[in-house]
């Protein structure tokens, strides 16, 4: 319970990365507030209503308006906000030359923008605390060919993350980010059907083949990551990337172990 009675924010908490946060969470006697625009949300609020106290707020995080009143609605209910993890995100693979303004600005106004408006009007309502962002090894780290947009945003949350840490400090609040290699989410599962649309699991297979671990994490294990950052377990820790990534990254050939 190294959460208990603390008031947390989850962005994009309806599926994936977001739902496996929510879930460990509230396990370790978090309140949860999760902001989600997804239909699923209602689905994942009655699903988790049976680990402990968890509420939905429907929101596009590009609105700033909607943003702002919704943290208002959860410092009003629960008079204090503690944590706050900016989990949501879009990844659309498409190629530097072929790629619109749109989808360009897509990833921009979700992944970076959305995840400055959150932070932006939750810190008011937090005295100490925790922040979590979830980058990604894309981009800080590696990158393939179609990722230039989703890469871009995900190396400008790490920088994002330095200097609101240093602003922060001062609010006894710690600003950290977690870079995630290949999770089994429904993003994953969208890229491997984009990839392969006739066998996409073949994709996921590769994708495992060149992992040290032979496999990819679950969320879950990004929960429990998350968990460990917003807790007074890492009170001496702010500012950083911490890599989860099975032991992706590691492999200085093509073949792992060659």
């Amino acid at each position: 319970m190294k959460l208990k009675d603390k008031v947390a924010v989850v962005t994009g908490g309806a599926m994936g990365n977001g739902l496996g946060i929510a879930k460990v969470f509230l396990r370790e006697g978090a309140t949860v507030a999760i902001l989600d625009y997804s239909d699923r949300l209602g689905e994942t609020i009655n699903e988790l209503g049976s680990l402990g106290n968890v509420c939905g707020f429907h929101v596009d995080i590009r609105d700033v308006k909607k943003v702002n009143d919704c943290m208002k609605a959860i410092n009003d209910k629960y008079g204090h906000i503690d944590i706050v993890v900016n989990n949501a995100g879009v990844a659309k693979l498409e190629t530097f030359m072929d790629m619109t303004d749109e989808v360009r600005d897509f990833h921009f106004d979700i992944n970076i923008k959305g995840t400055w408006n959150v932070t932006k009007a939750a810190v008011p309502y937090m005295n100490g605390g925790s922040i979590v962002n979830l980058s990604s090894v894309t981009g800080p780290m590696v990158a393939d060919s179609g990722e230039v947009a989703y890469a871009t945003t995900k190396a400008a949350l790490i920088g994002f993350t330095k200097g609101l840490a240093a602003e922060l400090v001062e609010k006894n609040i710690r600003v950290n980010a977690i870079m995630p290699g290949y999770i089994m989410t429904p993003m994953v599962e969208g890229i491997a059907k984009d990839t392969d649309s006739e066998n996409p699991q073949s994709v996921v297979d590769g994708i495992a083949s060149g992992i040290p671990m032979k496999r990819l994490g679950t969320i879950e294990e990004l929960g429990e990551l998350a968990a460990f950052l917003a807790s007074d377990e890492a009170s001496y820790i702010t500012g950083q990337g911490i890599v989860i990534d099975g032991g992706s990254t590691l492999p200085e050939t093509m073949s792992v172990g060659v």
